[in-house]
C-alpha cells in the first residue's frame, strides 16, 4: 500500500517543524492532503509525489544514479510504486536499484532523522527547482500536475569503508561534491546545514541497573511496525526536535514512557540495531542506577517492566545486541549491595506473586475490579499476594 494522505501531512509536518518558512511554497500541497474524501488513509492525492535520496560520504560527496538515455546525473529516487509503504522506502529503494547499496550500509542523519531535508515544488515533466525534465510529460492531454519531490537524507553507516566503493556494480553512480549538485535550492540547504556525512547517534537508550546485578527491562508490545515486537528491551527512543542533546532525549523517553526520573545518567556505549525501515541505527546508550518497584511506575508504552538478571535475560526473547550489552556491563561490575532506597520511595512490605503466560505471541491480562486498590479497572498479570 503506497504512503497515505496522513504519512505525507505527516512528513510536511515534520519538515516544517524544522523550515517554517517553507509552508506558503507547500501551500497547495497541504490543501490537497485535506481535500477530498474524510478518510485520512486515502492514498491519492491530486499531485504528483516522488522521493529521492540525498546520500552523503564521509568527505561531504553526494550520490548520484545516471538516468535515461541521454545518462543525465541525478539523485536516486522516483515515483510511488504500490509496494512502497512510506516515502522512506521510495527512497531507500532508489538507492538499491541505483547504486547497489543496501539499507543496512545507511543511516538517517541526527539532524534530520526521518524527515525531509527539503521538498522540492515544481511540474510534472520537470524536476522541481532543477529545470531537469523527470518522469516524461502528462499522458493523453491530462492537465499538467503539481510535483513535489521529498528528499530524504542519509549518512554512510560505515565510512571508513570507502564510501565510493559501494557504488561498484552500479555503472551510473557517482560522487559529487555538495557544491555541484542540481537543484540551486537543496545545495543551498545542505551547504548551510552543517551536514558531514559522519554517523551519529539518532536514539537513546537507558541501561538502568540496582547496583545489584539486576536490570530493568521493558517488554514492548507486539504490534506491527515496530522495533522488536514483543520483545524484552531498554527503554529509550528516537531524538526529537526540541532534545538539545541525546541525554536530553533519554530524560524525556524515561519521564514519558515511566515517569522516571533518574539524578543521574551515564553515557556507556553506542550500539548499532536494525531499524524497522533496515537502516542501520547508531544508539547512545546511558546508564543509570535505581532500586524502586517497576510495578509502581506509571507504564504509557509496551506491557511491563521488570527487574532481570543476566542469566534470566540468556531466557527471554530479545534481541542478541540488548543481551550481549547487559552481559557487558555486568561482567564489567560485580554486583555489591543495593543502593539504599530515598526517602520518599516505596518501602517493600508485601511479597506478591505474578503469572507471566504468553501463547502465539499474545499474554494473558486480567481486567482488575472497581474497587481495587491497586490498578482498579486495570488490565494487569494474574497476581497474589
Amino acid at each position: 500500500m503506497p504512503p497515505t494522505r496522513a504519512h505525507l501531512r505527516d512528513a510536511v509536518a515534520a519538515h516544517l517543524v524544522r523550515h517554517p518558512a517553507e509552508r506558503d511554497p507547500l501551500r497547495d500541497l497541504l490543501a490537497a492532503l485535506d481535500a477530498g474524501p474524510g478518510d485520512a488513509a486515502r492514498p491519492a492525492v491530486p499531485v504528483h509525489i516522488t522521493c529521492s535520496a540525498v546520500v552523503i560520504d564521509h568527505r561531504r560527496r553526494v550520490l548520484h544514479v545516471r538516468h535515461g538515455a541521454a545518462g543525465t546525473l541525478r539523485l536516486p529516487g522516483g515515483r510511488v510504486e504500490p509496494a512502497d509503504r512510506s516515502l522512506l522506502a521510495v527512497a531507500l529503494r532508489g538507492v538499491r536499484e541505483g547504486a547497489g547499496i543496501a539499507p543496512a550500509a545507511l543511516c538517517h542523519t541526527a539532524e534530520y532523522g526521518g524527515a525531509p531535508v527539503h521538498i522540492g515544488v515544481g511540474t510534472v515533466g520537470v524536476d522541481p527547482a532543477g529545470g531537469e525534465p523527470v518522469g516524461g510529460e502528462p499522458a493523453g492531454g491530462e492537465p499538467a500536475r503539481p510535483h513535489y519531490d521529498f528528499r530524504m537524507v542519509f549518512h554512510l553507516a560505515d565510512a571508513g569503508a570507502g564510501p565510493a566503493s559501494r557504488a561498484e556494480g552500479a555503472p551510473g553512480a557517482e560522487w559529487l561534491p555538495l557544491d555541484e549538485i542540481g537543484p540551486p535550492a537543496l545545495r543551498a540547504r545542505l551547504l548551510e546545514s552543517g551536514l558531514d556525512g559522519v554517523a551519529r547517534p539518532v536514539n537513546a537508550s537507558a541501561l538502568i541497573h540496582d547496583g545489584a546485578g539486576r536490570y530493568l527491562l521493558h517488554l514492548r508490545d507486539d504490534v506491527p511496525d515496530i522495533w522488536e515486537p514483543g520483545a524484552w528491551a531498554l527503554l529509550g527512543g528516537g531524538r526529537e526536535p526540541q532534545d538539545a542533546s541525546l541525554e536530553d532525549t533519554v530524560r524525556r523517553e524515561l519521564r514519558e514512557e515511566a515517569g522516571l526520573e533518574p539524578r543521574t545518567v551515564e553515557a556507556y556505549a553506542v550500539e548499532r540495531v536494525t531499524g524497522t525501515d533496515g537502516t542501520t541505527v547508531p544508539v547512545q546508550i546511558f546508564t543509570a542506577r535505581w532500586n524502586g518497584d517497576p510495578a509502581a511506575l506509571t507504564l504509557t508504552e509496551g506491557v511491563m517492566l521488570a527487574w532481570r538478571d543476566p542469566q534470566t535475560a540468556s531466557r527471554l526473547r530479545m534481541s542478541p545486541s540488548t543481551r550481549d550489552l547487559i552481559r557487558r556491563h555486568a561482567g564489567e561490575r560485580p554486583p555489591g549491595p543495593p543502593r539504599a532506597a530515598a526517602a520518599d520511595a516505596a518501602v517493600p512490605h508485601v511479597v506478591g506473586v505474578h503469572l507471566y503466560l504468553e501463547r502465539d505471541g499474545e499474554v494473558l491480562l486480567g481486567l482488575r475490579h472497581p474497587d481495587s486498590a491497586y490498578a482498579a479497572s486495570a488490565h494487569h498479570f494474574p497476581s497474589v499476594h
